[in-house]
């Protein structure tokens, strides 16, 4: 079952357009990776899923029902987390918390009990202290409590690693991880290891198209280029290596760094071979020759130049 579902979505602003026939749909209990550079569009797309902003054509669908710009009934299924949360600063977590809960018409006995239970989740049961006094990490760890608060069936986050040093990253990510199973996490990021450590499923949006889409091993297979990794003793036998008649053209369009040569090629088989004879008759060999799989970052890069 898709817990959101785009269909066919534009928005354009003007005659610029922003999201060309943007489609995609997001299983249920996955984290699905939204991912683009500054600009793609993403932060566009999820203010169209909140019904924020009304899309030029297309519809979008959240647990079955249709999102309709200005109304707010399918945003009972969502609960959202903005690159920088904002609060009512002189509060205490749990009094934020309770406020949020009275706004969405909860009982207070179970305000009281979850907000207890996100408070120890995201790490902030013990800081008994006024918002202003937070952190980044910590305001987007409150930033997730709330957003989890009503139990939607879908969380959307938007950004929330992207100012935050490697240890509140990886503070948010796990807490991400942990509610895997409970809820559908859509994780929109242009930082592609916090995808790659957490996220099922991976869409890249560029310039407002969606470019890639699919699960990292399906994506992988899709893009079937292996990468040959040949490291030499020096730049010197470097040069030599490649220097050899047999061998020049191979080398053609690889990337070089030091004494370390990075080759694509679609017949890796035919590759090797080429490699091999080369260095039986240059009588210098690599120290290290690695194959390599296709990475998130190598695809990223292929399909956004």
């Amino acid at each position: 079952m898709s817990i959101l579902a785009i269909e066919n979505l534009n928005k354009s602003f003007g005659e610029h357009n922003i999201i060309n026939n943007l489609s995609f749909s997001v299983p249920k209990n996955t984290i699905y990776g939204f991912l683009g550079q500054n600009g793609a569009g993403k932060t566009t797309t999820m203010k169209m899923v909140l019904g924020l902003l009304r899309p030029t054509s297309g519809r979008i669908l959240v647990c079955g029902e249709q999102v309709t710009y200005g109304e707010t009934k399918t945003n009972r299924h969502i609960g959202f987390l903005p690159d920088v949360p904002e609060f009512y600063s002189y509060m205490k977590p749990v009094e934020y918390l309770s406020l949020c809960g009275e706004i969405t018409g909860l009982d207070r006995k179970k305000v009281k009990l979850k907000s207890e239970e996100l408070l120890s989740l995201v790490g902030l049961d013990k800081a008994n202290k006024r918002i202003n006094g937070f952190s980044r990490g910590m305001k987007q760890r409150l930033g997730i409590a709330q957003a989890l608060l009503t139990e939607p069936e879908l969380l959307i986050c938007d950004e929330p690693t992207s100012a935050l040093d490697p240890v509140g990253r990886k503070d948010i990510l796990d807490i991400l991880l942990s509610v895997k199973g409970k809820t559908t996490v859509v994780f929109s990021t242009h930082i592609l290891s916090d995808v790659e450590r957490i996220c099922d499923h991976v869409a890249v949006l560029h310039k407002g198209s969606l470019v890639l889409n699919g699960t990292l091993s399906q994506l992988k297979q899709s893009r079937h280029l292996d990468t040959v990794q040949i490291e030499f003793r020096s730049v010197d036998d470097l040069k030599r290596y490649t220097s050899n008649d047999s061998i020049r053209m191979l080398f053609q369009n690889a990337e070089y760094t030091n004494c370390t040569i990075m080759l694509r090629s679609n017949d890796i088989n035919r590759a090797l071979e080429q490699i091999y004879n080369a260095a039986y008759a240059t009588k210098i060999y690599p120290v290290k020759l690695e194959i390599l799989e296709p990475t998130l970052e190598s695809m990223f890069m292929e399909v956004v130049k």
